[in-house]
């Protein structure tokens, strides 16, 4: 009896040693009883006791029950998912609560555009169609040089209707894409280039917020790269400064003329008033843009001069921060690779 009681005590003092030098950390947890998923599980250490010559087994068991102390990996994915689509989505007054822009919106700006369409096809001014079509063909330089001098103001206007394509899809790529399954924007900006906001207004009113979020692989593509370059918001800016001091610097007797053509042609009349429509539509997609790069604080001293026709939108273009991102996903072969 009294050798066994030795027997036990060394081998007590010869486990404290073991662990002492192993620097065996135990911890105690509390499980969340609803999501047990696996039955404890026994490892088994054998341990030699030199001093006797007899092989113990030291017991350790480690139960699944403590991983529980850590959030469902599901859950936390939705919830990280949600955060990142948020914050890095669409961060606008409705980019980032689609409620907002509800029916009664989309309601209004087809009643809008269905009126301006019924206007510009019937009621708009037609009395010189005939000078309409040679306005047409001297504007895309179908009609070779025969002495007639276009007004300076309306060449000034066909000019700077061919860019505010360019400006909306540097508004609306990426910060005012629709979510995930709605109505892609990039057919409205391609048909845009030949029919300005009459094209634009519908997927105004068709626009689902919030927009998904920006891959850094997607900066790297085009049409990305190119739409966030400074380097294309300034030469755009040139170009818009350039074709308005242009027409502005022309001479009363000019734009009396161009007056007397916006009364007398639907051509002319029709693209003045798309004009006017895609500055006044700007400042909102300014907003939103600006509210999703997380620059509003920094920022907003522009939405004043973004009711500035063109040249207003223009500058945020140049001076506005990048668009956060987030990190690609990776591919299943790459992960399994990991």
């Amino acid at each position: 009896m009294i050798a066994n009681s030795s027997l036990i005590s060394s081998n007590f003092s010869t486990l404290l040693v073991f662990l002492r030098n192993h620097k065996l950390a135990t911890r105690i947890s509390f499980p969340n009883s609803d999501k047990i998923k696996n039955p404890p599980k026994t490892q088994f250490f054998n341990n030699s006791i030199s001093g006797y010559g007899v092989k113990g087994r030291l017991y350790v068991c480690h139960s699944s029950l403590n991983l529980q102390n850590q959030q469902d990996p599901s859950m936390e994915k939705d919830v990280d998912g949600s955060t990142e689509e948020n914050e890095l989505g669409g961060g606008s007054n409705n980019g980032g609560n689609g409620d907002q822009w509800d029916r009664t919106t989309s309601f209004v700006l087809f009643g809008l555009w269905s009126g301006l369409m019924y206007y510009v096809f019937f009621l708009a001014p037609n009395q010189i169609p005939l000078t309409d079509m040679y306005f047409l063909k001297k504007l895309l330089n179908l009609k070779g040089d025969d002495g007639f001098q276009m007004n300076e103001v309306l060449v000034g206007l066909w000019y700077i209707m061919g860019l505010w394509p360019l400006v909306y899809s540097m508004l609306l790529l990426p910060t005012a894409r629709s979510s995930k399954g709605s109505i892609p924007v990039w057919p409205f900006l391609v048909l845009s280039c030949f029919g300005g906001a009459y094209v634009l207004i519908p997927y105004f009113a068709l626009w689902k917020p919030p927009p998904p979020p920006v891959e850094e692989t997607e900066l790297q593509r085009l049409p990305l790269n190119l739409l966030e370059s400074k380097l294309t918001a300034g030469i755009t800016m040139a170009a818009g400064l350039g074709i308005i001091f242009y027409a502005g610097l022309s001479s009363g007797d000019v734009w009396k003329e161009f007056y007397q053509y916006f009364r007398e042609s639907r051509f002319i009349h029709a693209m003045s008033i798309d004009f006017s429509l895609l500055s006044a539509f700007a400042p909102f997609w300014i907003y939103n843009d600006m509210t999703a790069r997380k620059w509003y604080d920094k920022g907003s001293w522009l939405l004043p001069l973004s009711v500035i026709p063109f040249l207003g939108p223009a500058l945020y273009l140049l001076l506005r921060p990048s668009i956060p991102t987030v990190p690609a996903l990776s591919s299943p072969t790459s992960t399994e690779e990991k």
